[in-house]
């Protein structure tokens, strides 16, 4: 009895460190007396789960009188005499069990008595409803698969530090259900995205992590040594490039999900590696991807969601409806009255900047004066689902000009609650151009822009053989997801976020 005493306060009230390791130490004599008697739960290898707790509960007028065997992890123990109740935690959620010595045994039941919250336990037994209506399992079996060695979070206030949530987030999952509830739904997410592309003729690839030259965006990269080949190597930044080559291979529609590696700052949209997905597709422009974009948002909303309308923040946007349509020369204009097709030379930007307080360098050319002044303006306002297009070429070294207007190119980026949710491209397919292009990005380089890309010959050897028009497109993949489960912060839908590590 005063061992329950001890387990109970340590869930209910705060405990110091000397108290915690008393608790722990206890965990252990037990563990250790249980190895004495020949019963060492580490030894079982396997156990029959039949059902979990959910599909229990929701089909309970199937399964009332059956046998079920379920397992996980026990959250809640009552000890009452000759009969106690224990609350099972498994991956749909919880189940309460009812355990009687006369059920049981008594060499088990005084074992069971012994079990500490967050043991692996598992039990056979039958399915009724309790006189207050609760589903249960009647115990007739109850096994100990695995002894937790340390104390989970209090009982009442859970896990609720930020940062050892992110550093812990095995106990972040056990505490939580809501947090594991959201990477279920991330899983949910990615796989109906997969079930969308198969559906139209999509085939996934892989491309190599480690490259010689990481381009396709405009990101600093970390760089590594290859100790076998004596080489400096660096994590990609970006799928685009090897994907292309597979479109000049004759692969017309390609697609990989997959970690990138940006060496910038954390922030609650931003870590230094996240999941991005890319897509080629050959004979098709920007307006096709377009079009593959919103009904790919609408399929996994309902897929995933059941319904179009998602809230985030409180705020409802609606994937249901036609998304909206705009040049950045037109949003710029609605947003801050300075009309770009009436400036015409650098000085006249310059000039607009200034007047409106937009900070620029001394590199930057009108292209990228637009661009800063549609993040200034702009950006904070593209709520409900929205495309951004054609972008100047200055600042979109991979794509296409407008025909007719070569200041700009045929490039969208997809806006949702003021983030950037996607980027895309009628793909540049001109080695000539493309050439061009490198060569002014490595010129920025020279001058101190660390993020500009520099010429990928074999991505030019690539190009020279000939590839049909493109249209290609790039997906935040964590952003969406954190819109689709109403998630802050990009580290609330990564399991395992970059932390800084604690000496």
């Amino acid at each position: 009895m005063a061992e329950e005493v001890r387990e109970a306060n340590a869930e209910e009230t705060t405990v110091s460190k000397e108290e915690i390791n008393k608790l722990i130490q206890v965990k252990r004599d037990k563990l250790a007396q249980l190895q004495a008697e020949g019963k060492d739960p580490f030894q079982i290898t396997k156990y029959d789960v039949t059902h979990h707790s959910m599909e229990i509960k929701n089909n309970f007028d199937t399964l009332n009188g059956m046998k079920v065997s379920i397992a996980g992890r026990m959250m809640q123990k009552r000890i009452m005499g000759k009969a106690s109740f224990c609350n099972v935690q498994d991956l749909q959620g919880n189940i309460q069990s009812y355990v009687a010595r006369d059920s049981v045994g008594e060499e088990v039941y005084a074992g069971f008595k012994k079990f500490d919250v967050g043991d692996i336990i598992g039990i056979r037994g039958e399915v009724f409803q309790t006189k207050t209506g609760e589903i249960s399992v009647h115990a007739e079996e109850i096994t100990l698969l695995a002894k937790s060695l340390n104390v989970l979070p209090e009982k009442y206030h859970g896990l609720t530090n930020t940062d050892l949530r992110y550093r812990q987030r095995y106990v972040d999952l056990i505490m939580n259900q809501d947090v594991k509830d959201t990477f279920i739904k991330r899983s949910k997410i990615i796989a109906s995205i997969r079930k969308y592309l198969a559906g139209e003729g999509f085939m996934e690839v892989e491309t190599p992590l480690l490259v010689a030259n990481a381009g396709g965006a405009a990101a600093r990269p970390f760089e590594t040594h290859y100790n076998a080949l004596d080489e400096d190597v660096k994590l990609r930044i970006s799928l685009e490039l090897y994907l292309k080559r597979l479109i000049v291979g004759g692969l017309e529609r390609v697609y990989e999900i997959g970690r990138v590696f940006r060496n910038e700052g954390v922030d609650t949209r931003h870590n230094p590696e996240f999941t991005l997905m890319e897509l080629y597709q050959a004979y098709t422009d920007y307006n096709g991807m377009m079009d593959l974009t919103e009904k790919l948002y609408r399929f996994v909303a309902n897929e995933v969601l059941g319904t179009t309308k998602i809230t985030y923040g409180g705020v409802e946007m609606d994937l249901g409806q036609p998304f909206e349509r705009i040049t950045m020369v037109d949003a710029v204009k609605k947003y801050s009255g300075v009309d770009f097709n009436e400036i015409h030379t650098l000085e006249q930007a310059r000039a607009a900047a200034k007047e409106h307080h937009v900070e620029f360098e001394e590199r930057h050319k009108k292209g990228d004066i637009l661009n800063l002044f549609f993040e200034e303006f702009v950006e904070e306002h593209l709520v409900q689902p929205t495309f951004v297009m054609d972008h100047p070429v200055e600042i979109s070294p991979l794509t296409k000009k407008k025909p007719g207007n070569p200041d700009y190119v045929e490039r969208f980026e997809f806006f949702m609650n003021g983030w950037e949710m996607a980027n895309a491209y009628s793909e540049l397919n001109d080695p000539i151009d493309q050439r061009e292009r490198f060569r002014a990005q490595e010129e920025l380089l020279a001058q101190g822009d660390e993020e500009a890309n520099t010429t990928d010959e074999d991505f030019m050897n690539a190009l020279e053989h000939g590839m049909p028009p493109t249209g290609g497109i790039g997906f935040g993949i964590d952003r969406m997801i954190m819109l689709l489960t109403d998630s802050p912060a990009i580290r609330d839908v990564l399991l395992f976020p970059t932390m800084r590590q604690i000496d």
